[in-house]
């Protein structure tokens, strides 16, 4: 499926040797010129503002300008994480933030709101921590560049600018004579010397990706460490996730609970009193002799409430946990890729089995994506793919219909979401306008049960 060669192509790995004037070499190159001269600016601005606003803090004035260097700096972090991201493919994600996007407390408005989140939010200060030191991990890529890609272009070019790039050399008699390029006190602008540095820019240049690479990992780590998630807040949300699921399970449990009352009450109940009613007019007309067709008439209408009665408690029980599940995901998803109303591909790899409660989320995953395929997609081939990645259970559901499909607008994904954050899992929609449309539901199993 597209989604899974994508990630697989997304998979870190060991570095393959680049060319140097690849579209992605260059690309690194572009990101290191435009890094540097980014956060030589956003240094010194934000070092004033801190300075300046310190000095004023206690005025109102000072107190407005550190939040505006402070949203400054956020600024220069979101502006260095796009560059990364674009040119060089690395995807450092935004950190958290609490729902208003105004910091890490409750949302807060109006001017004095905003004022108040941008100087006590967390990742406000991480960024201004990276527009201080960032500098400092911009340079060396950039001299990286320098290195490789200037010196070693002149050095490799020397036969041919060494007509330009010179200096001038009085011998004492009046007569001059022109130096290119001198080492230790020899000249290498004859042949063969200039081979030396011909050899030597060009393994300059062989060399540039790589020395660009190295030099371009502290940057990135400064950015994954001051401008992505941080820990503390990602401990938090983790707590705050699994507050909201805990709470949106005890919801779902009671929500399901009345769901089987009133089906039980409106279906199995009413028909299991409307046989004993026809039971007790069957008594009624054998002690009064009645003729064999009144008999058998009552007796085929409780036979048929008896039939309706067990059919609405298979449905009931198949809604709880689907009896196909005891004979394995694999089996279960067969059976319902088979009776589903789109022509579906199916594919399993499950190397474990999951426990029983992943099971039970994934198969009724899948069921309501079939469902929001054939009512929302104009899908024509839906193809569904379950397999076991570590102690992970990925499921992916993909159709070939119009896309648009997006979580919150109806298609019951919000729920889906919901209901797979219950046991710590995700769920991600890629729906572009014309398709195609994959949901992958990623469900933690803990690995292999001993």
């Amino acid at each position: 499926m597209d989604q899974r060669h994508a990630e697989h192509r997304a998979r870190p790995g060991r570095p393959r040797p680049a060319w140097p004037f690849t579209r992605r070499a260059l690309a690194a190159a572009l990101c290191a010129v435009c890094a540097l001269p980014l956060a030589l600016l956003g240094l010194p601005l934000v070092l004033a503002g801190l300075l300046v606003a310190g000095a004023l803090s206690w005025t109102t004035f000072g107190l407005w300008l550190m939040a505006l260097t402070v949203r400054g700096a956020l600024a220069l972090g979101e502006a260095q994480r796009a560059l990364s991201g674009a040119l060089l493919g690395q995807r450092i994600d935004r950190p958290n933030a609490d729902p208003s996007g105004e910091g890490d407390g409750p949302p807060r408005r109006g001017a004095l709101g905003w004022r108040r989140a941008r100087l006590t939010e967390r990742n406000g200060w991480r960024a201004v921590g990276y527009a201080l030191a960032a500098p400092f991990a911009a340079l060396p890529p950039a001299a990286a560049v320098v290195v490789g890609y200037v010196y070693g272009a002149l050095l490799f070019a020397h036969p041919v600018v060494r007509h330009w790039n010179h200096h001038t050399v009085h011998r004492p008699d009046g007569s001059t004579y022109h130096v290119g390029l001198e080492v230790a006190g020899t000249q290498l602008d004859t042949w063969p010397r200039w081979l030396l540095p011909v050899a030597v820019g060009a393994a300059l240049l062989l060399a540039a990706p790589w020395l660009l690479r190295v030099a371009t990992v502290p940057h990135l780590l400064l950015q994954r460490a001051l401008l992505g998630p941080d820990a503390a807040g990602d401990r938090d949300r983790r707590i705050a996730t699994l507050e909201e699921t805990r709470a949106q399970a005890v919801d779902d449990a009671a929500a399901t609970l009345r769901r089987i009352e009133r089906d039980l009450h409106d279906g199995t109940q009413a028909r299991l009193v409307g046989i004993g009613v026809h039971l007790a007019t069957l008594r009624e007309l054998v002690g009064a002799g009645a003729d064999r067709e009144q008999v058998l008439a009552v007796i085929r209408t409780a036979q048929g409430n008896a039939s309706a009665a067990v059919s609405d408690l298979r449905t009931l029980v198949r809604g709880i946990h689907p009896p196909v599940l005891d004979q394995g995901l694999d089996t279960a998803l067969a059976t319902l890729v088979t009776d589903g109303p789109l022509p579906t591909e199916l594919t399993t790899d499950l190397s474990f089995r999951p426990p029983p409660a992943v099971e039970s989320l994934a198969y009724f995953c899948a069921a309501e994506l079939l469902a929001n395929a054939a009512k929302h997609s104009g899908a024509s081939l839906v193809r569904v793919d379950a397999r076991t990645r570590g102690d992970t259970l990925v499921l992916a559901v993909e159709d070939d219909g119009t896309g648009g499909a997006v979580p919150g607008a109806g298609t019951g994904l919000t729920g889906l979401l919901a209901r797979a954050r219950t046991v710590d899992g995700t769920l991600t929609c890629v729906s572009p306008p014309g398709g195609p449309t994959v949901v992958t539901v990623a469900l933690p199993t803990g690995g292999p049960r001993a």
